[in-house]
C-alpha cells in the first residue's frame, strides 16, 4: 500500500553528512518538528559514556539532539520505550522511527481504539530491515576476527557486506555470512521488511548509496514529503529511475511475508 515510490535526500549539508543514505529520515524530522507537525521523536541514540556502541532509545526534541541520532544502528534499540521519557518532557506529539517491527505498533493501537496509549504518537516513519543482530557481535566477531573494537566504530552500513568506519578513518568490510550466526532470534519470524504500516517508509538499497529509497504510503506521509520538496528541503527523483532497488525492496519483502 503506497502513493508514491521515489528516491530523496536531503539538501542541508550538515544533514547528509550526519544521517545515513541521504539524510531523508533526519531531514523529515528536523522538518516536522519546525513546522509544528510533531514535538519530539522517539529514536535511537548511542550509549557514549562507556565509550561504547550500545543503542538505546532516546527522544530528539530539537535539530541538534535529531542531527546526534542520525546513522544506522544494526543492533536493537526497542525506541518505543523513550515514550514515557518524552511525555514527562511535556512532549504530546511525537514521531516514531523504528523498524517495521516498532512502526507497526501505533496503526496496530489506533486500529484497535487503544486510546490513551496510542494518541501521543502522530507521526510514524519505518525503516526498511532484513534483521538485526545481537549485540555479542562486537566482542565475538569484530574484534577477535577483524579488530574492530566497537569504542572505535564511528559509522556503520550495510550494502551487500557490513561496512565499518573507524575514527583513524579506517574502512573495513565484513562479509555478511559471516554476520548471519548473531541474527536476533525474532528477527528470523519477522513477515514485514518494508515496514509497510508506517506513513513513510525509507531505506538504503540499491546502488545509490547517497539516495533513500522512499515509499510514500499514506496522505499524511505524501503532505509532508510533498512540502519538503516544494520547499527545497530535500530533492527527489522518481524511484524508477533505479529499478533494481525497488525490484530488491519487492524480493526482500516478498520473502519476509
Amino acid at each position: 500500500i503506497y502513493h508514491d515510490i521515489l528516491l530523496t535526500r536531503a539538501t542541508d549539508a550538515a544533514v547528509i553528512e550526519q544521517g545515513q543514505d541521504g539524510g531523508l529520515v533526519s531531514a523529515i524530522l528536523v522538518w516536522a518538528l519546525e513546522h509544528d507537525y510533531i514535538d519530539a521523536a522517539l529514536v535511537s541514540n548511542l550509549e557514549r559514556d562507556a565509550n561504547s556502541w550500545v543503542a538505546k532509545p532516546a527522544v530528539a526534541a530539537n535539530r541538534d539532539e535529531i542531527l546526534a541520532a542520525a546513522g544506522s544502528r544494526y543492533t536493537y534499540s526497542a525506541n518505543t520505550l523513550a515514550m514515557d521519557e518524552a511525555l514527562e518532557a511535556g512532549h504530546s506529539r511525537l514521531a516514531l522511527v523504528g523498524m517495521s517491527c516498532q512502526s507497526s505498533v501505533p496503526p496496530v493501537m489506533w486500529s484497535r481504539k487503544v486510546g490513551k496509549i496510542s494518541k501521543p504518537i502522530v507521526f510514524n516513519l519505518g525503516l526498511l530491515c532484513s534483521k538485526t543482530f545481537d549485540d555479542a557481535i562486537f566482542e565475538e566477531l569484530f574484534w577477535p576476527k577483524y579488530g574492530l573494537a566497537r569504542e572505535h566504530i564511528t559509522k556503520m552500513n550495510i550494502k551487500g557486506v557490513f561496512q565499518i568506519w573507524t575514527d583513524d578513518g579506517a574502512y573495513r568490510e565484513v562479509p555478511l555470512k559471516e554476520c548471519h550466526a548473531w541474527t536476533r532470534e525474532g528477527c528470523l519470524r519477522c513477515p514485514d521488511f518494508a515496514a509497510e504500516h508506517a506513513d513513510i517508509s525509507c531505506g538504503g538499497i540499491g546502488e545509490n548509496a547517497d539516495w533513500t529509497l522512499t515509499v510514500v504510503r499514506t496522505e499524511l506521509g505524501r503532505e509532508i514529503i510533498t512540502r519538503m520538496i516544494a520547499d527545497g528541503s530535500i530533492e527527489s527523483r522518481p524511484g524508477d529511475s533505479d529499478p533494481d532497488a525497488i525490484a530488491l525492496m519487492r524480493r526482500l519483502a516478498h520473502k519476509s511475508r
